[in-house]
């Protein structure tokens, strides 16, 4: 049987051909997959419910092309549904024979995500496995929205999918409005304080000055607008902007996760401009030699909090962190690289010491070893570095016993700061150690990827996401993490105690 559809790809055309002859298709090649998911996403496919690689006709191809639609239940257009013992009047697909996942599914696909996919944030582990393990008995219910093709709605169902080995259920978003479409879906699914809200908005507006360049002074008019979206006041709209552009990490959570009130932001806002207001009768020379004063007492203050904090890491860190007994594969390593500075008390005020522990650069070479030298000797290194830290990092992967092969940029799209050049962008090394498995070809992902940065030193998921996509049977570790990912050996002084331990 060929029915020719309109605006079909050849391969589309032959899965589409595949499907309506036999009543079922199985994905096994990569390209299949993406083919396959094109035409979920047109409404004339659907995917199995318990087994993301088995795709049916939905009742919308057989309407078009004139064939009896299926009696088990299609889900509209190609929704889940989909029939799990093959489709009335339509031939019955063959038994599956057992096989390793290796050898019977591709690899999974891992996809990346819109900016306004982070507007809410996501489950805790255990929602997100309660959600993983419903979908695995129910099947997923409602799709992953993407936007050219980065997720736009349903970070936590993908997530959810790829915990039980499935890819997601896609749709394309064809609207004209993301953000309404982004804030529709989740206000209703969600019950948010009015704090939690204002959170939202201020993310709302950091997101609208971005792409709207002509406006992006106007700040009063992104903080009303993005308000007006959720039924809130500007007042505190423009709180939890100060909160969250001013105010600590942890700060912004308890807001976020509803622990606190951001009213008690806009009160100390209002004690700080009274105070304002009486420094201003003062005389300004007095003004100006006060705030030197404070100006310098606080740099003495945060240099000794500084030492005090990387000598206690030097002290303790070795025996929290643990050595690794395990050999892996795959290793992933964002060093906490420690950079030169003019003055070492005032030349650190927006350095990494001010979020995190560093180390020198002997240091990270020489720990290695000390931590039970965890790499195969067949094994693939991935290592982050900036343009003033690239020499080092080169030092540190030949210590590490692997050689240069490649690297990854991350575009930043905002640039920083550099005294050659302004900075945007991080190198993401590739070093080989022996004779590793190299990627297919054909499945290797193009080497920028564009991201706004985020929080201090914090990478896109994409680039991990890329590893586990190209090594998905295999041991993997992540070397200094401070944020644990599933399926990840975590190491490092931040690591959580609750995932997986490297010893």
């Amino acid at each position: 049987m060929s029915v020719q559809l309109p605006k079909l790809g050849p391969r589309a055309q032959q899965i589409v051909d595949a499907v309506l002859q036999a009543g079922v298709y199985r994905a096994e090649k990569q390209s299949d997959v993406v083919a396959c998911r094109s035409l979920n996403g047109r409404g004339l496919i659907g995917r199995d419910k318990k087994d993301g690689a088995v795709w049916y006709p939905t009742a919308k191809l057989c309407e078009l092309v004139g064939v009896t639609p299926p009696e088990i239940g299609q889900g509209g257009e190609g929704g889940p549904g989909a029939p799990e013992t093959g489709a009335a009047r339509l031939p019955a697909p063959e038994p599956k024979v057992a096989a390793s996942p290796a050898a019977d599914l591709p690899p999974l696909t891992r996809l990346p995500h819109h900016p306004l996919a982070a507007l809410f944030p996501m489950l805790p582990d255990d929602e997100l496995r309660r959600l993983a393990n419903d979908i695995e008995a129910n099947g997923q219910q409602e799709p992953v929205w993407l936007l050219d093709g980065k997720i736009l709605d349903g970070r936590n169902r993908e997530a959810a999918c790829h915990l039980i080995g499935i890819d997601a259920w896609t749709k394309e978003y064809e609207g004209k409005d993301p953000l309404g479409f982004v804030l529709s879906l989740n206000l209703h699914r969600r019950h948010l304080t009015e704090s939690q809200r204002a959170m939202v908005a201020a993310r709302i507006v950091d997101w609208e000055r971005g792409i709207n360049q002509n406006t992006a002074g106007d700040a009063n008019l992104h903080a009303r607008e993005a308000g007006r979206r959720l039924s809130i006041s500007e007042r505190a709209v423009k709180a939890a902007k100060r909160v969250r552009d001013h105010g600590v990490e942890a700060l912004s959570d308890a807001i976020r996760d509803g622990r606190i009130s951001v009213h008690a932001g806009e009160a100390l806002s209002h004690l700080e401009r009274a105070a304002q207001e009486e420094a201003l009768r003062l005389e300004e020379k007095e003004i100006i030699q006060r705030a030197k004063e404070i100006r310098q007492k606080r740099q003495e203050i945060r240099h000794a909090v500084r030492l005090t904090h990387m000598a206690h890491v030097a002290e303790t860190g070795s025996s929290t962190a643990g050595k690794v007994a395990q050999k892996f594969p795959v290793i992933y390593a964002d060093p906490p690289w420690q950079f030169g500075v003019r003055s070492e008390v005032t030349g650190r005020e927006r350095s990494a010491e001010n979020h995190y522990p560093t180390m020198s650069t002997d240091v990270i070479c020489a720990l290695f070893d000390e931590i039970g030298a965890p790499a195969k000797a067949d094994s693939v290194l991935f290592l982050w570095a900036t343009n003033p830290m690239l020499p080092d990092a080169f030092r540190v992967m030949a210590a590490w016993g692997f050689t240069y092969v490649h690297h990854w940029i991350w575009d930043k799209e905002v640039a920083g700061t550099g005294y050659w050049g302004r900075d945007r962008h991080e190198l993401l090394l590739i070093g080989r150690r022996g004779d590793p498995v190299s990627p297919l070809p054909g499945s290797q992902p193009e080497t920028v990827y564009r991201e706004r940065k985020g929080r201090h030193s914090a990478k896109p998921d994409f680039f991990p996401e890329q590893i586990e996509r190209l090594y998905p049977a295999m041991p993997r570790l992540e070397m200094f993490c401070r944020r644990p990912r599933p399926g990840w050996t975590a190491w490092g002084f931040e690591a959580s105690a609750e995932v997986e331990a490297a010893e």
